[in-house]
Order: structure tokens, then sequence, then C-alpha cells
């Protein structure tokens, strides 16, 4: 009964004051992120590579054309054989990799932590894996996405939707295949549902995570307002789990990457997470790529 009524009681109270003031930390942290020379906003390409040689440079005819002024006409090739990524280096040509010049070399990709980050001149490059295909993604400082980025809209704080969830888990996480908005899919797993209340209506969502030990709930969801007052793909969420509960707050729920730039790789919400109710809380709508 102690634990029913520990539920039913919602999330620790907390003032008015201290809540509002710990979304606005929330939001001006976020709002750095993104304007951060090598975050989301300086991202200026995502270039799939082709089984064999892919050279890159700023000529015209490269595979991979980098800007203009920001890279040599012909700065190396990315050479695609299975799994492996190898990069050679062309003649005469400077990338380092944590500051040392590289040359030849098998290139770790983000499938399984932090990738190898190369730099040409102000340019960072690095190759992601998606399912069975990789790509070369590249960020540029100068980008247009950073220079003319306008800031984010939001709806009003509002203590309502900051909810106490009941995680119902299953024996044994399930695996499930996450479609992005570039085509791909991965796999990911689903430790159980959600289970929260919202305005008197009852409502779930699957969390996802990507071993069976996380704590911390990865949530795609779409609402009513996805596609007029908030981004059409869906929103984003975190949360973390304790004691087989978590709390939801959609005052910070935010938009993926792909509401920024169209070079994002965003997975999208899974059919369970499509709730059927307006959530008025988090970011709103940036646009659309």
């Amino acid at each position: 009964m102690v634990l029913l009524a520990l539920f039913l009681a919602g999330p620790p109270a907390i003032s008015d004051d201290s809540y509002v003031e710990e979304i606005q930390k929330y939001r001006e942290s976020r709002v750095e992120r993104l304007q951060a020379p090598e975050g989301w906003l300086s991202l200026i390409g995502l270039f799939w590579l082709d089984h064999g040689e892919n050279d890159f440079g700023s000529a015209s005819d490269q595979a991979i054309v980098l800007p203009r002024g920001a890279a040599p006409p012909e700065a190396g090739t990315l050479r695609l054989d299975g799994s492996e990524v190898r990069l050679v280096v062309g003649e005469g040509v400077t990338i380092t990799l944590d500051g040392e010049p590289v040359g030849d070399r098998v290139l770790r990709d983000d499938h399984e932590g932090k990738p190898d980050i190369l730099r040409l001149g102000r340019l960072s490059m690095f190759v992601i894996r998606r399912g069975d295909r990789f790509a070369l993604r590249v960020k540029d400082p100068e980008a247009e996405t950073r220079r003319e980025f306008h800031g984010i809209d939001y709806f009003a704080i509002d203590p309502a939707y900051r909810v106490e969830a009941r995680l119902e888990s299953f024996d044994e996480p399930k695996k499930v295949q996450i479609s992005s908005v570039a085509g791909t899919t991965s796999e990911m797993l689903v430790p159980g549902t959600l289970a929260f209340t919202l305005d008197g209506t009852s409502y779930r969502l699957e969390p996802l995570i990507g071993t069976p030990e996380e704590t911390e709930l990865f949530i795609i969801f779409r609402d009513e307002t996805s596609g007029t007052e908030t981004y059409g793909a869906g929103r984003y969420l975190y949360a973390t789990l304790e004691d087989g509960r978590t709390v939801l707050d959609f005052n910070k729920a935010y938009n993926p990457p792909c509401a920024f730039t169209p070079f994002a790789t965003c997975p999208l919400p899974p059919r369970a997470n499509r709730l059927r109710v307006v959530i008025p809380a988090g970011e709103k709508r940036y646009g659309d790529h």
C-alpha cells in the first residue's frame, strides 16, 4: 500500500520557482550544445560511402565534395571494404587525429563508442555506421545553419507535464528495429512499458536502451502537436530509471537533430509511442528537413 500511495502521489514536490529555474538552465545548456563549434548546427554533410574508393576534396569531381576554400581539391580517399573504412591521405595534405598527422589507417566508426575524429583545416570528419551502411559526417563551424540559428521556441513551463512513470518490465528486453529518417534501421532494446497518467488518463510508452544494464531511457514519441506546433517526426526525451520508476518531464522534450539539419539520421518513434494526446510542453517546431 505504501508503494501504491507513492506512485499515486506523483513526483517529489518541488517549488515552482526552483522548477522554473531548473528548466531554464536546461534550455540554456541545450542551446549552448547546439551552437558549439562542433554541435549539430555545424553539420554540413552526410556522405554515404560506396564499396571501394570514395575520394574527397573540394574539387567538383570528387565523390565527397567539401567546401571550397576549406579543403584542398583532392584531400584523400576513404576505402570501404566490408565493414572496414580505411583512410588514405593525399600527397602533401595534412589531416590530424588527436592532434597528430595521420596517413594510411583504418578508422573507428561510431558503432561501439567514440569514432575517430579527423581534422582537415577548420573541418572535422568522422565515419558513422547505420545498419550495414557507412557514411562520412562532416562539420564546419562556419556552417550557414550555425551562423543563422535563430533560437528555439518553447511552450510555457508547466509542472503538470512532469509525471512519474512505472516501468512494467518484460521478462527479457525485447529487440526492436528502429527506422530513421535516412531510411536505415538499427536494433535497440525495449526493457518494458512505461505507464503514466496525464490529466487523469493513462498512457504507455516504450523506452529504448542499448544494453540490458542501462538505466538511462531514451524515449522517441509523437503526440497530437506533431506536425503542427512541434516537429513532425516527433520529439525526444531522456529519463533515468531507479527502482522501477522514473520521472517523465515533457518540459524537457526536445527536437531531434533533423529539425535543424538535413544531414542527421534521426531515429523515428515506434508505433507504440504515437500518443493520442496533446502535450503542449517542451520545444516547439523549428523546421523540417
